[in-house]
């Protein structure tokens, strides 16, 4: 009879609650790696989140890579934020100096994609453009020359030239485009969808 009894009451309980707890939608070492120094690129508000992109305009997957990440970033959650990063390493590159001086202006809706298609696309700029060459390809875009050069030669652009050095080698950067995750988690993936979805799953439920 109490066998009976228990066999019931083992066929009333719910589902869940036999079923082993589910496993996490992201896993070390399979879709990302801790960082051994943590530390955001810029500073968040409370309950923001920072995504990173490192970056190289003369990286040819980073060009590829570009136009994804601009649509998907625009389906994140509000309090997800998503920056660039140049990788910095050489603070006098102009590619990277021109991207902080955009930046500065108001202007990398105009140049950011742009840059990557004069690069690797139309070719209207060489691989290794001066900073001459910079001004005048985005004076074609709108930008004011003049106001554009200021703002390279300004001390803001080398300073943030410095912080994206030290960024890069805080993480360890390994190559480019690589994703950074809340200033803790460097995203792995096989493919780009891998990427940004394993980056949307650690932005959105970070590792217990």
């Amino acid at each position: 009879m109490t066998r009976r009894i228990v066999l019931l009451l083992a066929l009333l309980l719910p589902f869940s609650a036999c079923a082993a707890p589910p496993a996490p939608a992201v896993v070390e070492g399979v879709h990302y790696e801790t960082l051994p120094q943590p530390g955001t690129l810029l500073p968040v508000k409370k309950g923001q989140v920072e995504i990173v992109e490192v970056f190289a305009y003369t990286c040819s997957h980073c060009a590829s890579f570009a136009p994804k990440l601009d649509a998907w970033k625009a389906t994140l959650p509000a309090n997800v934020v998503v920056r660039y990063s140049p990788a910095g390493y050489n603070l006098g590159e102009p590619l990277s100096r021109a991207f902080f001086a955009s930046e500065e202006l108001g202007a990398l809706g105009l140049t950011h994609l742009n840059t990557f298609d004069a690069l690797h696309g139309a070719r209207t700029l060489p691989m290794n453009p001066t900073e001459r060459e910079i001004a005048a390809y985005y004076g074609t875009l709108g930008v004011d020359a003049a106001k554009f050069q200021a703002a390279m030669d300004g001390p803001k652009v080398m300073q943030r030239m410095q912080a994206a050095r030290n960024f890069s080698m805080r993480i360890g950067l390994k190559g480019t485009p690589t994703l950074i995750v809340a200033g803790k988690y460097r995203v792995l993936g096989d493919t780009v969808d891998d990427v940004l979805s394993n980056a949307r799953e650690l932005a959105i439920h970070p590792p217990q």
